[in-house]
């Protein structure tokens, strides 16, 4: 199995770049798990308590579910992947079985900060976007999808989200096999991910 991390900051277009490179890839061979799945669970706090929490920051993610659930996989296992909800900022009692392929990606913001997983990924991808972009990119999700308020997502952005960015994402770049910058001229890095994920399934 090759296990794929794909990382870089809010807003910065992993969705879109794991897209790209899975396209054209046989389904049944390729697999994707999100960080935001991992999110701890925070049943105990009200929800104006976990709209208050910090989700930038490594502690929000529960590495050690994570972790296990890459050996299962490893291993040839199915799992069940929670889900999550950012309308409660909580996980849900649902979960999507998920099955060992030959390629899993695992994509998210803070993957590449804890030592563990990031020694788990065969290749380490950060995808590169411009802060002004991430921000708008950022807005437009918070409040049309999850329902913030624009000022809320504001101040957020700017007490929480980029402090954090700065201090432990934007560092994890060194760990990057790979830096694909989220523009038009991504397509090359796109294709050479592509390519090694294609030696991998002959």
């Amino acid at each position: 199995m090759l296990i794929i991390g794909i990382a870089g900051g809010t807003g910065c277009g992993k969705t879109t770049v794991v897209n790209q490179i899975i396209n054209e890839l046989p389904a049944e061979e390729v697999g994707v798990i999100s960080q935001d799945s991992y999110y701890n669970d925070l049943s105990h706090l009200t929800l104006v308590e976990r709209k208050e929490t910090n989700f930038d920051h490594p502690k929000s993610i529960d590495f050690n579910l994570l972790e296990n659930h890459l050996i299962e996989l490893r291993s040839g296992r199915s799992i069940q992947q929670p889900v999550y909800s950012f309308i409660e900022c909580n996980r849900t009692k649902d979960t999507i079985e998920t099955h060992a392929r030959k390629v899993m990606i695992v994509e998210g913001i803070l993957i590449m900060t804890n030592p563990v997983i990031r020694d788990m990924f065969d290749i380490k991808i950060y995808v590169h976007a411009d802060s002004d972009e991430r921000l708008i990119r950022r807005l437009k999700r918070d409040v049309n999808e999850r329902g913030w308020d624009l000022d809320e997502t504001l101040i957020k952005y700017q007490t929480v989200l980029k402090p954090m960015h700065d201090q432990f994402i934007e560092p994890t770049k060194e760990y990057a096999d790979i830096i694909i910058p989220n523009n038009k001229y991504n397509t090359v890095a796109v294709d050479i991910v592509r390519t090694i994920i294609n030696e991998n399934l002959t």
